[in-house]
C-alpha cells in the first residue's frame, strides 16, 4: 500500500514537471516568433509576444515550486529526489534563458541589423524549438514508457548538436559582419547568441537527468 501511495506521489510529481515542460516550451515557441516577427520589421508584434513570454517564464518559476513542494511530501529516496530537483531546476534554467534571449532581443527591436543575421538567427530558434519539442516527448513518457522516454531522451542530444552547428555558423556570419556593427550592437548579438545557446544546453542537461531516471523508475 504504501508503495501505491508513493508512485501515485512520483506520478503527481511528473504530472507538474510535464506541465512546467510545456509551459517552458511555450517561451521557446515565443522567442522563435519574436525573432522572426523582427526578421520581417514587425517591431509591434515582437514587443506583444516577448510580454507573452516574460508572463510564461513566471508561470514556469511558480511551477517548479510547486514541484519543490510536492516531493517534500513523499518519501522518495534522496537520489530520486535530487535528480528529479535537477530535472525541474534545469527546466526552469531554459526558459530563464530563453527569457534572457528576449530581453536582448528587446534592447535590438531599435537598432540597425542586417536581415540576414536575424534570419540565422531565426533558424536557430526553430531548432531549439525542435530540441524542446522532442524533451517534452521524453518528458511525457517517464514513468509510463521509460523505453521510449529514454530514447526520445537521446535524440535530445541530437537536436543539440544541430543547433551547436548554427551557433557557429551565426558567430561567423557576426565576424563578417564586424566592420558594419556598432560595437554596442556586436555585444548585444554575441549575448543574445549565448543566450540561446545555453537554453539548447540547459535541453540536453535535462534529458541527461530524464535518462537517469528511467533507470531508477523501472
Amino acid at each position: 500500500m504504501e508503495r501505491w501511495f508513493e508512485k501515485r506521489r512520483v506520478n503527481k510529481v511528473l504530472e507538474i514537471a510535464y506541465r512546467q515542460m510545456a509551459v517552458a516550451l511555450d517561451t521557446v515557441n515565443d522567442l522563435e516568433k519574436t525573432i522572426e516577427a523582427v526578421a520581417e520589421g514587425d517591431k509591434k508584434s515582437a514587443e506583444v509576444i516577448i510580454a507573452r513570454l516574460f508572463k510564461a517564464e513566471e508561470e514556469v518559476d511558480d511551477l517548479r515550486r510547486t514541484v519543490f513542494e510536492e516531493l517534500t511530501k513523499g518519501k522518495l529516496s534522496t537520489r530520486d529526489r535530487e535528480d528529479i530537483m535537477n530535472l525541474v531546476k534545469n527546466l526552469d534554467k531554459m526558459a530563464d534563458h530563453v527569457k534572457d534571449s528576449a530581453r536582448n532581443v528587446s534592447v535590438l527591436l531599435d537598432t540597425e541589423v542586417p536581415k540576414e543575421i536575424w534570419d540565422a538567427y531565426h533558424e536557430m530558434a526553430h531548432g531549439i524549438v525542435s530540441t524542446a519539442a522532442v524533451l517534452r516527448e521524453s518528458l511525457k513518457s517517464l514513468g509510463e514508457d521509460n523505453s521510449r522516454a529514454r530514447a526520445m531522451s537521446e535524440r535530445v542530444e541530437e537536436e543539440e548538436n544541430k543547433v551547436d552547428k548554427k551557433f557557429l555558423e551565426i558567430k561567423s556570419l557576426i565576424l563578417s559582419y564586424g566592420s558594419k556593427l556598432n560595437p554596442a550592437t556586436l555585444i548585444l548579438l554575441k549575448d543574445l547568441l549565448d543566450s540561446m545557446e545555453e537554453a539548447t544546453d540547459r535541453c540536453a542537461d535535462t534529458g541527461d537527468y530524464i535518462r537517469v531516471l528511467t533507470v531508477s523508475f523501472k
